[in-house]
């Protein structure tokens, strides 16, 4: 029984507490070395978040993303050779518990449809990573759909483009 008379134990000074954390394995895919760095400096100060390997085409992407299974796959549309959206099929495979969130700077509304349709989870506007990149990230981890803020409303935009009148 405890007794108001009984001093409390005090850790040490000197010894810390570690908490286990999980880190989110992320494989970044971009053709574009100066744009790499860019991703790379967003992710420095974020402590859940680590950039596990670099690909800079498609087909690199999915041999990197069977090896390593990452939770994120960041993927760039347009690489020489196979495309992120070709890549993205195959990696749909070979990984299925990755998400993949598209970057690139095309807003085409039916490029937007078509990574969505092979298994993306997200698309952001390069320009808009400054704000979107890491918001985005988050959302997918938790099976939330994510276009960046300046697509909003693409859908329905994609459904009266789409249409065929009579």
């Amino acid at each position: 029984m405890f007794s108001s008379n009984t001093p409390m134990q005090k850790l040490p000074q000197n010894k810390k507490i570690e908490m286990s954390k999980y880190v989110t394995k992320i494989l970044m895919v971009d053709d574009f070395l100066p744009w790499q760095r860019f991703v790379l400096t967003m992710f420095e100060l974020e402590t859940d978040f680590k950039i596990i390997s670099v690909a800079s085409n498609g087909l690199e992407a999915v041999q990197k993303a069977m090896e390593l299974q990452p939770d994120v796959i960041l993927m760039d549309v347009s690489m020489p050779g196979m495309s992120g959206i070709a890549a993205t099929r195959q990696i749909r495979l070979l990984s299925p518990a990755s998400r993949i969130l598209f970057l690139s700077a095309h807003r085409s509304s039916d490029l937007i449809q078509a990574a969505f349709d092979v298994g993306g989870s997200g698309y952001i506007l390069k320009c808009d990573s400054n704000s979107d990149l890491i918001p985005g990230v988050r959302a997918v981890l938790l099976d939330r759909q994510f276009v960046s803020h300046t697509l909003k409303g693409w859908r329905e935009s994609y459904f009266f483009t789409s249409l065929k009148w009579g």
